[in-house]
């Protein structure tokens, strides 16, 4: 999708391609998704529910009531890189992403962890889930994934049908079984994809697939200001493994700033906390009390603050948060060795 073409506020959200200052309202209409619902109190313990940062969603009701229902329902998430060999693959999904998750609280003995290129070591449900992705396209259509996708290739139609029964395999016999509610957290980004499998397992006439649920979160933008971060310049993110040092040189060299041009200016206007990258991070991840980041954005928006000093609280925040995630990670290492079959 691209917006306002050659105008200042143009911006560009496929799954391929984030850029620009992105319009989520206008977002939620042209995709057609909800905004959040009315949610359970307990969703307020979250801080990424609390302050809309999972801001929109499909179909979520589905996992709302089987969460008021004490029912099972699965959670999806999946990497989605290319360019780079099945070993690559392999190690960043397990050294940069399982031993993280797990880090932070990841219930290993919960998940179901798999390759695309590796679905099981079981043939019966291997079988059942190429099977599925085979039985997808059937009920594919070349004008759909053109609408949905614009230009496509045999790869994108082909990736998009094995993520289709990724969504859906679940609810297979061989696995769950049982319509089980599924929902899948993404960026908007990703919504085509979750488009595409929901239509083609709607025409299914083999299974009675419940739809799948999904919910949206804002971008964490770069450091640098626009779009969202990209795995291909280092100095547009923070990664989980990064020295303290790392951390200092970035934020001070690279977040973008809210901050006017001058000291004095900033003292009689003040900052933009909502364009001040410092301050988002703050807001997503390393203020969770409500009543701090609402000084800090007083102070900052006053002028009171600078954003030097803003700078200052987020590196101590985040060397914070890394010291005890590194301590983490090891006793992760040895989780994911215990559990899985690698």
């Amino acid at each position: 999708m691209k917006r306002g073409a050659g105008k200042k506020e143009d911006f560009v959200v496929n799954p391929w391609e984030v850029s620009g200052n992105i319009d989520y309202e206008k977002l939620i209409k042209e995709f057609g998704i909800s905004p959040m619902p009315s949610l359970p109190k307990v969703f307020n313990d979250n801080v990424l529910f609390r302050r809309k940062i999972i801001f929109a969603q499909r179909d979520f009701s589905r996992i709302i009531e089987a969460i008021k229902n004490g029912k099972e329902f699965v959670m999806m998430t999946g990497l989605n890189t290319r360019k780079k060999s099945l070993a690559e693959l392999r190690e960043i999904a397990i050294e940069e992403y399982l031993t993280n998750y797990v880090a932070m609280g990841l219930d290993i003995k919960k998940c179901d962890v798999y390759f695309q290129s590796d679905r099981a070591k079981e043939r019966k449900k291997s079988s059942a889930y190429y099977r599925l992705a085979s039985n997808f396209s059937r009920y594919a259509t070349f004008n759909e994934f053109k609408g949905v996708y614009g230009e496509i290739s045999p790869g994108k139609m082909n990736a998009s049908l094995l993520q289709a029964a990724d969504m859906y395999h679940p609810q297979l016999p061989e696995f769950e079984g049982k319509s089980i509610s599924t929902f899948i957290p993404v960026g908007i980004d990703q919504d085509p994809h979750i488009r595409i499998a929901r239509g083609i397992a709607r025409r299914d006439k083999d299974y009675n697939f419940s739809p799948i649920a999904s919910t949206y979160h804002l971008f964490l933008p770069s450091l640098k200001g626009e779009g969202k971060m990209s795995s291909s310049d280092e100095s547009s993110f923070i990664t989980l493994t990064d020295s303290p040092k790392e951390v200092e040189n970035k934020i001070k060299k690279y977040a973008f700033s809210g901050g006017q041009n001058t000291v004095e200016e900033h003292r009689k206007r003040g900052g933009n906390p909502e364009k001040d990258v410092s301050f988002q991070y703050l807001r997503f991840f390393f203020e969770p009390d409500d009543k701090k980041l609402k000084k800090i954005r007083e102070n900052y928006s006053s002028g009171k603050m600078l954003t030097s000093e803003l700078k200052e609280i987020l590196i101590e925040k985040i060397n914070a948060f890394l010291k005890e995630h590194r301590k983490k990670r090891e006793y992760a290492k040895k989780e994911i060795v215990k559990f899985m079959n690698f």
